[in-house]
């Protein structure tokens, strides 16, 4: 193995094109570490605020871009006794995905799912840890219950409409497009709701409001959120598309006793992390081996592309995940 690998950078911020090929080190993994030799990342949201220089990686990560991917073990650290060389994984990563070789503790690999390539399985991690811990975990989502889903073409929402529909949720998906709302459709949407011809609030009201609604969008949404929550309904807020910041009447979640949560995966302990991915390996993974939920694919990238993948992203034309060909 080289002592040099190749890596996308960010050279400083801005758009797509200031995502550089460089070469770097190819870092040592420590205790209960293990080094991928990545063939595959996935390319997020994060990674493109990142790049824009508003989403700082922590302090003991990475610098490089990407927060999952797929590949083979290339060398494991002290006291890692799950994998070996040359097992192949995904991972969620701290960072460092768009490059050759990446770093992660071990408690956040799993295993490529049957029948599953590397491509697809680099598009498994940030998506549903992301899924499983803010829906089934943190939103408490029960079958029967009216699941609205912001982004429901995003990677987050082909994902999120796949679970939720085989757990038995009603699932109502919004999306920017007839071609979209076709897609979450597909995927096991009872109702797709364009956004730009419909308002959610009505038609989610209609049928009595939503017990949990996932949002990405923020903005003007949250208020519209509220409105849309049955009686005890949940909101959980991942991202702010549209900004954080608005004017609410907290009276109306006493009267109604609506919970209003939200996190952000990357910021959470190893520790946090690492009982997700227990909780995904029991309650997911099987599902995946079955081939009963998977990944939708939008795009591959040449890694010589990075540039050319976050623009695809930023005009959110994509639908399902869209990768970066490390190895290719």
């Amino acid at each position: 193995m080289s002592h040099m690998m190749k890596a996308v950078e960010i050279t400083q911020p801005g758009g797509p094109n200031v995502l550089a090929l460089t070469e770097r080190p190819v870092p040592q993994p420590g205790p209960g570490e293990v080094l991928i030799k990545i063939a595959y990342a996935g390319v997020n949201r994060p990674d493109a605020l990142q790049r824009a220089g508003k989403y700082a990686p922590p302090s003991n990560a990475s610098d490089l871009p990407g927060l999952e991917g797929a590949g083979t073990i290339a060398a494991v650290g002290a006291g890692v006794s799950d994998w070996a060389e040359g097992d192949q994984v995904c991972a969620l990563l701290p960072g460092g995905g768009y490059a050759e070789y990446a770093l992660t503790p071990a408690a956040h690999c799993l295993p490529v799912p049957d029948g599953m390539g590397l491509k697809e399985a680099a598009c498994l991690p940030e998506t549903f840890f992301t899924v499983w811990s803010n829906v089934f975990q943190r939103g408490a989502l029960n079958a029967g219950e009216l699941f609205l889903l912001h982004g429901g073409s995003s990677g987050i929402g082909t994902t999120a409409i796949q679970l939720a529909k085989i757990y038995g949720a009603r699932v109502f998906a919004t999306a920017g497009s007839d071609e979209k709302c076709q897609a979450c459709l597909d995927l096991g949407a009872e109702r797709a709701i364009n956004y730009r011809a419909e308002d959610f609030v009505d038609v989610v009201r209609a049928e009595g409001g939503a017990n949990l609604i996932l949002d990405m969008v923020g903005g003007d949404y949250i208020p519209r959120n509220i409105k849309s929550l049955a009686d005890d309904g949940r909101l959980v807020q991942i991202a702010f598309l549209q900004g954080p910041k608005v004017e609410l009447n907290f009276a109306q979640m006493m009267t109604r006793r609506l919970t209003i949560t939200g996190s952000t995966l990357r910021p959470q302990s190893d520790l946090a992390k690492s009982r997700i991915a227990n909780s995904l390996r029991e309650h997911v993974w099987p599902l995946l081996n079955a081939g009963r939920i998977g990944p939708v694919m939008d795009s591959e990238f040449p890694f010589s592309d990075a540039a050319g993948a976050h623009a695809r992203m930023e005009t959110s034309a994509h639908v399902g995940k869209i990768v970066l060909n490390v190895s290719g």
